[in-house]
C-alpha cells in the first residue's frame, strides 16, 4: 500500500534497504516533483495523467531525457550550486543538469563506490579521461576529482596523454600491491594498450564512455577482450551514469550492471513508451534515481537494454538517431 513520506532527507534516500521502502520513497518523490517541477508537471498534464491517482511505480510517467536540453529541470527554488553538462559533438545541443544540493551527488557516488568496492581511502585512483578533462561541466570529472582527493594517495591523479608516466605508475603500484582503480574513456584505454601492455591482475580497469568520435565503435565483447589482454586483468569494469542523473550503476565484468539501493532500472516497450515490459525482453531503459530529489527522479533514457532475473541489467545499444555521447554506451 502506498504511503507518503514527508520532509525527505538524504538519509531517507541513502538508507533504502528493501523494495517496499524504495517504492514508498519513489511515489512520495513523484508526488513532490509532479507538483513542484514545472517542466515535469506540464509533461504529465499533456499526457493526461492524474498525479494524485498514481499509486504504484508502473503508473509513473518517465520524463524523456531530451527535456534536459533547453529546459531547467528543477523541483525547488533553492539556488543552483553547480550545473553539469553533457558531452557532444560540435553544434550539438548539450543537456544541462542544474543541481541545487551537490552534497546529494557526493553522497551518492561515495556510498555507491563503498558498496561495490569498499573504502575509498584504500585505493589509488588513476584517471585517463582526456575528452572529459578538456571541457567544463563534466559530472564524471567532479566525481573523479573528489575520489582522488579523498583517497589521499600521493600517486592518485590524471594522466591525460602521458602514457609513459601512467605505465611507470602502474608498475610501481603493482610492486607495492596497492589497490588501484584506473578509470578511463574507452578510446584512451585502447590507445594506452596499443603502446604498452602490463600484467596487473589486481588492477580495476573501469571504462566509461565510448569512442567520442576518435575510433570506430566496437562490440563490448571485442573491446573487453582487448582490454583484459592489454592490462592483464580477468574482467573490465564499467560505470553506467549520465549527466542527467546523480547516481551510477556499476558492472564488475561482462557488461552486467547492478544499481545501488536508491536507483532502479525499468524497461519500457519501444512501441508504447508509457508501458513497461517484463524482465528478459529488450526495450528502452527507464531510470529511477532517488538522489535526483531536486530535479526529476524518473528519466526515460535513449538507451536500449534488458533486465535479468536477478534484477541486474545490460545495456544493448541506443535508439536510432539518438545523440552519441557518454554513459558507457557500446554498440552490441
Amino acid at each position: 500500500m502506498y504511503f507518503c513520506v514527508v520532509n525527505l532527507t538524504a538519509n531517507d534516500i541513502f538508507s533504502v534497504e528493501d523494495k517496499d521502502r524504495f517504492n514508498a520513497l519513489a511515489l512520495s518523490i513523484f508526488k513532490l516533483q509532479a507538483q513542484n517541477c514545472n517542466v515535469y508537471r506540464e509533461y504529465i498534464f499533456h499526457l493526461g495523467v492524474d498525479a494524485d491517482a498514481v499509486t504504484e511505480i508502473a503508473q509513473i510517467p518517465f520524463l524523456p531525457i531530451s527535456f534536459f536540453k533547453g529546459h531547467s529541470i528543477l523541483s525547488n527554488s533553492d539556488p543552483v550550486e553547480i550545473s553539469f553538462s553533457s558531452s557532444g559533438t560540435t553544434g550539438m545541443v548539450q543537456s544541462s543538469h542544474h543541481v541545487t544540493d551537490v552534497k546529494l551527488y557526493e553522497q551518492s557516488y561515495l556510498q555507491a563506490f563503498t558498496e561495490f568496492y569498499g573504502d575509498v581511502t584504500e585505493y589509488c585512483f588513476l584517471a585517463l579521461l582526456p575528452s572529459y578533462q578538456q571541457r567544463s561541466g563534466s559530472s564524471l570529472i567532479y566525481m573523479v576529482n573528489d575520489l582522488i582527493e579523498k583517497s589521499r594517495h600521493p600517486q592518485s591523479g590524471y594522466f591525460l596523454y602521458n602514457h609513459d608516466e601512467l605505465l611507470k605508475t602502474l608498475v610501481d603500484l603493482k610492486s607495492k600491491k596497492q589497490k588501484t582503480v584506473l578509470i578511463g574513456v574507452t578510446y584512451a584505454l585502447l590507445d594506452f594498450i596499443e603502446q604498452f601492455d602490463i600484467d596487473f591482475p589486481e588492477l580495476i580497469v573501469m571504462e566509461t564512455g565510448g569512442m567520442k568520435g576518435k575510433r570506430k565503435e566496437m562490440v563490448r565483447e571485442e573491446l573487453h577482450e582487448q582490454l583484459t589482454k592489454g592490462f592483464g586483468v580477468k574482467a573490465i569494469h564499467s560505470e553506467y551514469g549520465m549527466t542527467e542523473l546523480l547516481s551510477q550503476a556499476y558492472s564488475l565484468g561482462e557488461g552486467i550492471f547492478n544499481c545501488p539501493s536508491w536507483m532502479q532500472v525499468l524497461i519500457r516497450d519501444t512501441n508504447d513508451p508509457l508501458s513497461l515490459i517484463a524482465n528478459g525482453r529488450t526495450g528502452g531503459i527507464n531510470v529511477i534515481d532517488l538522489a535526483n530529489l531536486n530535479s526529476c527522479s524518473f528519466i526515460a533514457t535513449q538507451d536500449l537494454g534488458r533486465i535479468n532475473p536477478d534484477q541486474s541489467f545490460e545495456v544493448l545499444g541506443r535508439f536510432d538517431n539518438a545523440d552519441i555521447r557518454g554513459c558507457n554506451l557500446l554498440v552490441q
